[in-house]
């Protein structure tokens, strides 16, 4: 008789960043239970990253400090397998799931590879012309300008059609790249219902400008929401990854006695009840925008309008792990891939959705 032949599951490596594009990832994970996922705070084994991460220099950045603290506490709340740095479990890797392409390394590239757009990406700098311009690695931005836009992944999910033509445009392939829409932007509708206790305010939605080594003339800023206001009650919202007691004096300075001010709690409940929302750089503003809000940006909300994430009622999680799904079964290589996948659309949403809820307040940004 023939000996029995243990099955073993393919086995997914998810990278996470921030608590959001760590919701994300456990948003699509949960729609693969036929395989077993991992996750892995974003990481780099580039000796120079290495020795700056060891000194501190990256406290403010995805791969270190909050970002990492935040995202390991996120793994453990969930009782996710953590695999950071593929130094926990070593496992060979059949599929990698990746929340960005500015920072991929040499063993990922191995892999095949399925990216999935997080969110907004930031404006492109001079720095960011002079990086393209000279070839330098796209993180040399310092900033996301460029994620989604380096082709090197297999296979691109992205928010909307606006962001596949800013993506190909900066130099991703168009037939790698689907409209699938993203998890926590595709169902705006559904933070209506809520119990936020408070309404007919003007939210101002905070970014990490300074902390990402940039300019924000912060006490301008405040004044000008003030202006917005006009007499209406604010809240400030601060960005998590934000130097909090910082923030929080300048808008004691700025801003009315009255103003409320928020360091942790559910962005989008808050942007559901509100009456106008002010943001700098972040994606919150999508939100804003399908709910039908009156939004303020430092980027053109017209041009905003057009890069709109899909609302598809839920389901981009389900849609991404199902090109997941096809691409890691797939035997041919990724050119014939991309000319025989199929986006289905699927009649359930995320298994995650209960969790989603319930942690909404842990990982909005």
């Amino acid at each position: 008789m023939p000996k029995d032949v243990k099955f073993r599951p393919k086995k997914i490596l998810f990278t996470i960043g921030s608590p959001n594009q760590a919701s994300q990832m456990h948003q699509i994970a949960s729609m693969l239970p036929e395989y077993d996922c991992y996750f892995t705070q974003l990481y780099s084994k580039h000796p120079v990253i290495k020795w700056f991460m060891a000194r501190g220099y990256l406290e403010t950045t995805i791969l270190s400090g909050e970002f990492r603290r935040k995202g390991d506490a996120y793994l453990q709340r969930h009782c996710l397998r953590n695999d950071y740095a593929r130094s926990i479990y070593k496992h060979e890797y059949d599929l990698a799931v990746l929340c960005t392409d500015l920072l991929v390394t040499k063993e990922l590239r191995r892999l095949k590879t399925v990216w999935v757009q997080e969110g907004m990406t930031d404006p492109v700098t001079p720095l960011g012309k002079w990086t393209r311009r000279f070839g330098l690695p796209p993180y040399f931005a310092k900033n996301t300008a460029f994620n989604g836009s380096n082709n090197v992944c297999d296979i691109y999910c992205a928010a909307s059609p606006g962001y596949k033509e800013q993506f190909v445009r900066w130099g991703t392939d168009a037939s790698r790249i689907f409209v699938t829409g993203i998890p926590n932007y595709d169902n705006a509708a559904a933070y209506l219902d809520n119990n936020f206790p408070y309404h007919g305010f003007v939210l101002v939605a905070t970014s990490d400008i300074r902390e990402c080594f940039n300019k924000d003339d912060r006490p301008a800023f405040i004044r000008d929401c003030v202006r917005i206001a006009g007499g209406r009650p604010l809240i400030f919202k601060l960005h998590p990854n934000e130097q909090k007691e910082r923030a929080i004096a300048e808008i004691r300075q700025h801003a009315p006695a009255d103003t409320m001010i928020f360091t942790e709690g559910p962005t989008d409940h808050m942007i559901a009840n509100c009456e106008e929302l002010i943001t700098q750089y972040s994606t919150v503003v999508y939100t804003g925008i399908a709910l039908g809000k009156k939004v303020h940006s430092y980027f053109d909300v017209e041009q905003l309008k057009k890069l709109a994430p899909i609302q598809n009622g839920g389901s981009s999680a389900a849609q991404i792990a199902d090109l997941c799904r096809q691409y890691i079964e797939f035997s041919g290589t990724k050119e014939e891939f991309e000319k025989k996948a199929v986006i289905h659309k699927p009649t359930t949403i995320s298994l995650h959705e209960p969790e989603r809820k319930k942690d909404r307040y842990h990982y909005s940004d």
